[in-house]
């Protein structure tokens, strides 16, 4: 059997876009003050948005978010959790960030890229990166 491609889908910079808006509301209805960073599947820097009055150091830790969720697979908020729970040893992984905020974002069981949020609480950082995740899965049902 001749060998195929596979066929995959892709983030783009307007479903980026519209990731990140969805992530802004949330963030703005919550009166919170946020760098939103999105990532394709290879980790790469899509789209990044700096809201007004946010501290410039979250731009940094928003992009490392995501790059921990896309390398992994899986939220950031693990390895916070792991970390209170005395595996501090997740601290050592490369890349690995141990604070809530990253989230992969999946499409039919696919990770196709990532969103890092930071500027408030990690709580708060989840709150908006999880606003994003739900418009993801309205824009493919649309």
């Amino acid at each position: 059997m001749k060998p195929q491609l596979t066929e995959k889908r892709a983030l783009n910079l307007a479903v980026a876009k519209e990731l990140a808006a969805a992530a802004e509301a949330e963030a703005a209805r919550n009166k919170f003050t946020m760098v939103i960073a999105i990532v394709d599947d290879g980790g790469n820097l899509i789209y990044l948005e700096k809201m007004d009055d946010t501290q410039i150091g979250s731009i940094k830790v928003a992009q490392a978010k995501a790059h921990s969720a896309i390398a992994f697979k899986r939220p950031s908020k693990v390895f916070q959790e792991a970390v209170a729970a005395g595996n501090v040893h997740v601290m050592g992984l490369p890349g690995a960030v141990a604070v809530e905020g990253g989230v992969p974002l999946a499409v039919d069981g696919k990770i196709i890229g990532a969103i890092g949020v930071s500027g408030g609480t990690s709580q708060q950082d989840g709150v908006v990166a999880a606003a994003a995740v739900d418009a993801l899965a309205k824009i493919v049902a649309a």
